[in-house]
């Protein structure tokens, strides 16, 4: 069952830092397919930076973006102020995974939780201030393909597994394979109207 997804207000933390209103980068990606509302994507290597934090989802949540935060607002070896993201993710599971793009992805390990923010596209491994904090790690995930639906509203842990639901019969009427489990998008902080919020459910596709 997913769990409730958690916006950290990344537009309002860059606001009370003093960043200046722009454009939140969102990942690139080619569509295969377009059914409605369906959809299959690839998604290129992406690079991330992330964090295992230790207790409840939402407690970890909250300890893994500050942590991360810290990170990109120059909380690293060149005092460098890195762009943040969107959307975010989560994934309830213990499988270490992931590849998509967003500033905050949170996956289930034994004991904690790992979150992720991934980089912008403009930085690589070799361009990346290293983390001043020793727990944060930066990594490559490859590329991966993904099944999609998009909806709208406030991503009700109810309404997150019906959407699934349609997706896993749609990945099956294709005859296509799950690769993986299933992640939660979200692209809109807390404060927006909830018929205006878009999310979708994501699931990882085999070749």
């Amino acid at each position: 069952m997913f769990l409730k997804a958690i916006f950290l207000g990344s537009i309002l933390s860059a606001t009370l830092l003093g960043a200046p209103a722009m454009a939140v980068e969102e990942p690139a990606f080619q569509t295969v397919l377009e059914d409605g509302a369906f959809s299959i994507r690839d998604y290129p290597a992406l690079v991330v930076a992330e964090v295992a934090v230790a207790g409840e989802q939402k407690e970890a949540a909250s300890a893994g973006f500050r942590l991360l935060a810290g990170y990109i607002f120059g909380g690293n070896r060149r005092r460098q102020s890195i762009a943040m993201t969107a959307p975010v993710t989560q994934e309830p599971t213990t499988n270490e995974k992931i590849a998509m793009t967003a500033p905050v992805t949170q996956t289930q390990t034994a004991g904690g939780w790992v979150v992720r923010f991934t980089m912008p596209s403009s930085y690589s491994m070799e361009t990346l201030p290293e983390p001043n904090d020793p727990r944060i790690h930066l990594r490559i995930n490859p590329p991966a393909r993904f099944a999609v639906v998009r909806f709208s509203g406030l991503a009700r842990p109810d309404d997150v597994i019906a959407k699934t639901a349609e997706l896993r019969i749609w990945i099956q009427q294709l005859r296509l394979r799950e690769a993986g489990s299933p992640s939660l998008a979200q692209y809109n902080p807390p404060w927006t109207i909830w018929f205006m919020r878009r999310n979708e459910v994501m699931i990882p596709l085999l070749p």
